[in-house]
């Protein structure tokens, strides 16, 4: 088999799986895992897939940057923050996962008063704490990259001590054949904690969420509460969210 024959087949299993093993690649191609390793950084170098520890992601299997999703549908993302915070009462607790939606969300909540806060997000925790005798708990944890968002094994040993009212959780990726998926363990972990540590649980998702893989499965909770996005959801993805959520809001841009 000739390398760009190779090359191409490798790309084509990453688009139909999202992800993909070096000793899985061996098996199916039956080429040496030398060779193939080659073959991956080969392919990374020329931006056609994501190189990491032993195999490769899809680029449509990794999340984009803050500041480039902050530029992705922000109207359809502002009306489903506006949304949610009018679920929002004074007084309440709540769980605020990181993310560009929940980030908007944050906007509309500054009006709020007495609200308990616990948050992975840094700009979230910026721009609640101090106001109307709100207290805000900023979850410990690694920095992930210039996203301001905390994640890892010390942010899910904080969270496990509080419980709330109201979780509101992003959506990472979510399709009619795999679900909920994130694109990272410690991000599918926190947020499948976030879920279970709340009465009330409210997922946020955009459209440009819909029909995207991401390699890791978000599981280990009951039937969730409400889904908010900003578009009537497809066939598939509606059919999947009457399964997964107990109502479905569609929000109107602001």
């Amino acid at each position: 088999m000739l390398a760009e024959q190779r090359r191409t087949l490798i790309l084509d299993i990453l688009e139909r799986k999202g992800s993909v093993s070096v000793t899985e690649l061996h098996e199916r191609l039956e080429v040496s895992r030398e060779t193939l390793r080659r073959d991956i950084t080969r392919l990374d170098d020329e931006g056609r897939l994501t190189k990491i520890h032993g195999g490769a992601l899809s680029n449509s299997s990794v999340e984009p940057a803050l500041n480039e999703r902050m530029t992705q549908n922000i109207e359809g993302k502002r009306a489903i923050g506006q949304m949610a915070a009018e679920m929002i009462p004074d007084g309440v607790s709540l769980i605020i996962d990181a993310g560009t939606t929940t980030l908007c969300m944050a906007d509309y909540l500054v009006e709020r008063r007495r609200l308990t806060v616990y948050t992975n997000d840094l700009q979230i925790a910026a721009k609640l704490a101090g106001l109307n005798d709100n207290r805000v708990l900023l979850l410990g944890g690694e920095v992930q990259g210039t996203d301001g968002a905390i994640y890892g094994r010390d942010t899910t040993q904080m969270l496990d001590n509080y419980f709330a009212d109201f979780a509101i959780v992003g959506i990472s990726a979510f399709s009619s054949e795999r679900g909920l998926t994130d694109y990272s363990r410690e991000a599918a972990e926190l947020r499948s904690l976030m879920l279970n540590h709340a009465r009330v649980k409210v997922l946020l998702g955009d459209q440009t969420k819909f029909e995207r893989k991401a390699p890791v499965r978000i599981s280990g909770f009951e039937k969730l509460d409400h889904l908010i996005t900003d578009i009537k959801p497809s066939q598939n993805i509606a059919r999947a969210a009457k399964i997964l959520f107990s109502k479905v809001h569609i929000s109107t841009s602001v």
